[in-house]
């Protein structure tokens, strides 16, 4: 008996509700942007008398991907919501899921919590924009040159330029066509998401000079209220810059701590080049994939023993690959 696969099940619903409200988690990136807003412009293309909202609390710095908008909330109880590129109802920004007629969630991360209709969670691909690619080539949502552009800005983002590991060969197919079936110029999409003002060049110096970096190849930096207003920078800065340091030699996994004083807490972003992270992450209250996760803590003491639990990771993978290499001399 045939079934009918989930880009018809998503479909259909969009097809079905006259009202759709797209959100996303909260303290944004490209990907949720990208990913939000290129599915909500595919729809009104397809549907234009649909009233379709992207909704959430706007981050100024990712402005040049599109606009948000003000939902009516008189009729929330007769839409639909589809909620992007987030793992767990918490983390939603702009919409109570259990408000809406039906919901749908498309997301990227490993499996959190199941809180909607219909979910549909592929850990393996590179981004939820790459996801929301494949919605719209596998159904008759329209595409744009510029859908193409919002989505390509969170592919290339969450990917780093194609850097990571869920970069597939379906990624670059996907791409391909994105290019092809739109004429896509991707070196302009490059200068607003890359180009930054001094100060956080200065401010990033600032990290390299000061980080510190065990003989596991661990490298953290603790960093106060007091320097992010010496350099001028806010306390989403330390984690924009993250991925700049991805390729140091003697650093296999890296964390940044950053104290957020309007919130009284500790904001951490955690990468890895080969230890798989989330899983100790976890168990501070953070998440995310296996090698790119996030962490909010109260106290410095908090991070401390992160810092000492990821070490030992590192730790750990190192001695396999210790092993390893001692296996394959000897063979």
């Amino acid at each position: 008996m045939f079934e009918t696969s989930i880009y018809q099940k998503i479909y259909k619903k969009i097809k079905q509700y006259n009202s759709i409200v797209i959100a996303r988690h909260v303290g944004p990136d490209p990907d949720a942007l990208g990913s939000q807003m290129g599915l909500r412009d595919a729809i009104r293309e397809t549907f234009p008398k649909k009233k379709v909202y992207a909704v959430g609390y706007p981050a100024s710095k990712f402005r040049y991907i599109g606009s948000l908008d003000r939902l009516d909330d008189e009729i929330i109880s007769e839409s639909l919501l589809i909620i992007v590129d987030t793992p767990d109802q918490k983390r939603v920004d702009g919409a109570l899921a259990e408000k809406f007629a039906y919901t749908i969630k498309i997301d990227h991360h490993p499996f959190i919590e199941s809180f909607c209709d219909i979910e549909w969670i592929d850990d393996t691909a590179s981004s939820c924009a790459q996801m929301i690619m494949e919605l719209i080539f596998q159904t008759k949502l329209k595409l744009t040159l510029s859908v193409a552009e919002k989505l390509y800005l969170g592919l290339v983002s969450d990917t780093d330029r194609f850097l990571f590991k869920y970069t597939t060969p379906k990624t670059f197919r996907l791409v391909a066509d994105l290019i092809d079936k739109t004429g896509l110029d991707i070196t302009t999409l490059y200068p607003p998401l890359y180009t930054r003002p001094l100060r956080e060049i200065k401010f990033q110096g600032y990290i390299a000079n000061h980080m510190t970096v065990s003989e596991n190849g661990f490298a953290s930096i603790k960093i106060t209220a007091d320097i992010l207003e010496e350099y001028q920078v806010d306390v989403a800065t330390a984690g924009n810059l993250i991925n700049n340091f991805n390729f140091i030699e003697e650093v296999i996994a890296w964390g940044f701590f950053t104290y957020d004083k309007n919130n009284s807490l500790i904001r951490g972003s955690i990468r890895s080049r080969g230890p798989v992270i989330n899983e100790t992450v976890a168990q501070f209250g953070g998440g995310g994939h296996a090698y790119a996760s996030g962490v909010k803590v109260k106290t410095f003491d908090e991070v401390d023993l992160m810092i000492e639990a990821l070490d030992k990771v590192c730790q750990e993978y190192q001695n396999i690959l210790d092993q390893t290499n001692e296996v394959e001399e000897n063979q």
